[in-house]
């Protein structure tokens, strides 16, 4: 997905839901703080999103501009409709938002996770392509690994503090011989 394409699907979530605001959840986020982020980070071409004041709207998204629908035929690329509780996020994550707003939005805003949240909650889900999102955001800096070490750190549930931690531990060792990773 590129920046143009996120800045589509919020003018049209716009214009469906009736809403001006909208957070951006998944791993195309990444491109709040990085709009040329590396193609490996946003190879995806669904952007999971919500309205921020009315997460309910988010039906009415995914069956106008989600998977299947002539929107995604169109552009090939298209919105998922999610809920706030699809991603499991660290505390006050809100308040490390990213913005993106341009004319290009029509007077709507998204906002992104900051990308040590992104990488939180692709450690907490676990699956090994969200594994691979996070040795991706490492191998190329754009985050870091301490950063999102003290993130897990805070986690309140022991048991998947503990999987976290050992998620990222296997992410890095995985990169290690491969790249040097800033601390």
């Amino acid at each position: 997905m590129k920046r143009s394409e996120i800045e589509h699907v919020l003018r049209a979530a716009k214009g469906i839901a009736g809403e001006d605001e909208f957070i951006l959840i998944g791993s195309q986020s990444v491109l709040g703080a990085f709009p040329d982020a590396p193609l490996v980070l946003r190879r995806s071409i669904e952007l999971d999103l919500y309205p921020k004041l009315h997460p309910e709207k988010s039906d009415l998204i995914d069956g106008a501009i989600g998977e299947r629908s002539l929107f995604h035929e169109t552009h090939g690329y298209y919105a998922h409709g999610v809920g706030p509780e699809t991603a499991h996020l660290p505390a006050e994550w809100e308040n490390r938002l990213v913005r993106i707003s341009s004319e290009n939005t029509g007077g709507a805003i998204g906002w992104c996770l900051d990308v040590h949240d992104l990488a939180y909650s692709k450690l907490a889900a676990g699956r090994p392509k969200d594994l691979e999102y996070v040795g991706n955001l490492l191998r190329y800096k754009l985050a870091r690994q301490m950063r999102i070490k003290r993130l897990v750190g805070k986690e309140q549930n022991a048991a998947l503090k503990t999987l976290m931690t050992e998620r990222l531990a296997v992410v890095v060792t995985t990169l290690r011989p491969n790249i040097r990773i800033r601390p």
